[in-house]
């Protein structure tokens, strides 16, 4: 059996870090349904465009979701299969039984 290693196990916990936010768990929920720009997020989300804009920042660092320009503005989206997988499990798994205990 491989065991994991320390560099490995640290990167790990910075994404679970990362995920540790229900903004960040929106704004990924909702970048599921299709790529869209700071303002849109903002509005569907009910959150300030700031609020919104600082959290992409560290999804982007942890190579959670890429940002594309279109002329005067960035659209962003997941940033591979491999993010859409991870969402969707955690979701199922949220989904699966009861849920989380409160």
């Amino acid at each position: 059996m491989e065991l994991l290693s320390e560099p490995d196990a640290t990167a790990v916990a910075e994404v679970m870090q990362g995920l540790a936010s229900p903004a960040r768990i929106r704004i990924l929920a909702r970048l599921l349904h299709s790529p869209c720009s700071v303002g849109d997020l903002a509005e569907d989300l009910a959150l300030s465009q700031p609020t919104v804009s600082n959290h992409l920042r560290l999804l982007r660092h942890l190579s959670l979701v890429t940002g594309r320009r279109t002329g005067r503005s960035v659209v962003y989206e997941l940033h591979d299969d491999h993010v859409t997988a991870l969402l969707h499990q955690v979701l199922a798994h949220v989904h699966h039984g009861d849920g989380p205990a409160t």
